[in-house]
């Protein structure tokens, strides 16, 4: 029988750990994912798991131990943040480049300097050319799915490359929410066993794994890559509509919130898209033709399907919870704003930058990003591309 039980997320996502048991976990602590590891650890100190749960040095050893582990044949997972994540940057591209299945929880965490502990999406957006599947949740119960679903996408022999799993750090990894758990054998049912390809364990069938690659092959395995990153769309869709047979809860690309008839819309990923939710069906109450588009697949970027959702608009607001340093807007309103750039038809597209170090988004700030978009549909003219939304003046 399922369980409805409070838990923060953290502990939601050792849970998903726990029930998919992997083979290999390596990992190194860092705040806010700690308690991900330290939970992972009491469940294999009881017995809980079969996992060989490796404790190193630093998050660049986890990350090499973890491709070593799923380069020998095994089922991976581990968990990390912000300067955690940035110390596996090398291990990173070699994990996709190397076709490793590897599943990875981002609590997504400020990178220093100024040194910060609280939410914002630099890390993982920082790594998102890195090869990885990047999937960005809402909330407890959105990651915890995620997960389960991550394992079965990362695996499919199409695909074989890692996921990264992300949640905004202490507003959903240290926040108690109701989630309900699956039972054990439901969650190994859908992930299925695992069968690796080409293991180095292997012995009777040798491979090479990590050889010198110049100009004769290079070109050719990145378009592989490049081929395995747009197979996995496909993979991600199926994977979410067996996963609702199996829970009752559909996952995409995206999703949308009064988006038929609406006129303007802000998107965003993570925690703050319930946060727009609740603005939105206050403006509707009033009779504004208002909606909102949460994206939760950011890699592979799913550009027809978003532009197809967005593109009867007037005007959008994208909210991204980093800046991107010298460029036009923030990365993910570079990626929208591109996707509709060859629509006949295109709402006007800003930027706001919001949310840097943990800091709050409220309601009022959201009306706000609104009041801007009317603004720009009643003059047809936008003043200011990108703006800091959560910023003393």
């Amino acid at each position: 029988m399922r369980k409805k039980v409070a838990m923060t997320g953290n502990i939601a996502v050792a849970n998903a750990m726990r029930q998919i048991n992997p083979d290999v976990c390596a990992a190194y602590p860092i705040t806010p994912s700690t308690e991900i590891m330290q939970q992972f650890a009491t469940f294999k100190s009881n017995g809980k798991v079969d996992t060989e749960l490796v404790t190193v040095e630093s998050e660049h050893s986890a990350m090499s131990a973890c491709i070593g582990a799923a380069a020998a044949g095994g089922r991976v997972m581990t968990a990390t943040s912000a300067n955690g994540l940035a110390l596996m940057w090398e291990m990173l591209y070699i994990a996709s480049g190397n076709r490793v299945p590897i599943v990875m929880t981002v609590v997504n965490r400020a990178l220093s300097a100024p040194i910060n502990i609280h939410a914002d999406h630099s890390d993982s957006m920082g790594a998102r050319d890195s090869g990885w599947i990047q999937i960005y949740c809402e909330n407890a119960q959105e990651t915890y799915d995620s997960l389960i679903q991550a394992t079965r996408i990362s695996e499919a022999k199409n695909v074989r490359l890692p996921v990264m799993v992300c949640m905004d750090g202490f507003i959903i990894s240290h926040s108690i929410e109701n989630i309900e758990l699956f039972e054990d054998e439901e969650v190994k049912r859908f992930i299925g066993e695992y069968i690796p390809l080409y293991p180095l364990l292997d012995t009777k069938n040798p491979v090479t794994y990590g050889p010198l690659d110049l100009q004769d092959y290079y070109s050719e395995h990145k378009r592989q890559q490049d081929e395995a990153m747009f197979h996995a769309g496909d993979v991600i869709l199926r994977t979410g509509e067996a996963f609702e047979k199996f829970s009752g809860r559909g996952y995409g690309y995206f999703e949308t919130h009064c988006m038929e008839d609406a006129e303007i819309a802000v998107l965003a990923l993570g925690s703050a898209a319930g946060t727009v939710r609740t603005v939105v069906n206050e403006l509707r109450g009033k009779g504004v033709m208002a909606g909102s588009i949460k994206l939760r697949v950011f890699r592979p970027f799913p550009a027809k399907e978003l532009a197809d959702a967005i593109s009867h608009l007037k005007a959008l607001a994208v909210l991204d919870r980093c800046d991107s340093f010298g460029a036009f807007g923030g990365p993910v309103f570079s990626e929208v704003r591109s996707c509709l750039y060859d629509r006949p038809v295109r709402p006007h597209v800003t930027s706001y930058i919001y949310g840097l170090g943990g800091r709050d988004l409220g309601l009022d700030k959201v009306q706000e990003v609104f009041n801007d978009l009317k603004r720009i549909v009643d003059t047809g003219h936008v003043d200011k591309l990108a703006t800091f939304l959560t910023v003393r003046e």
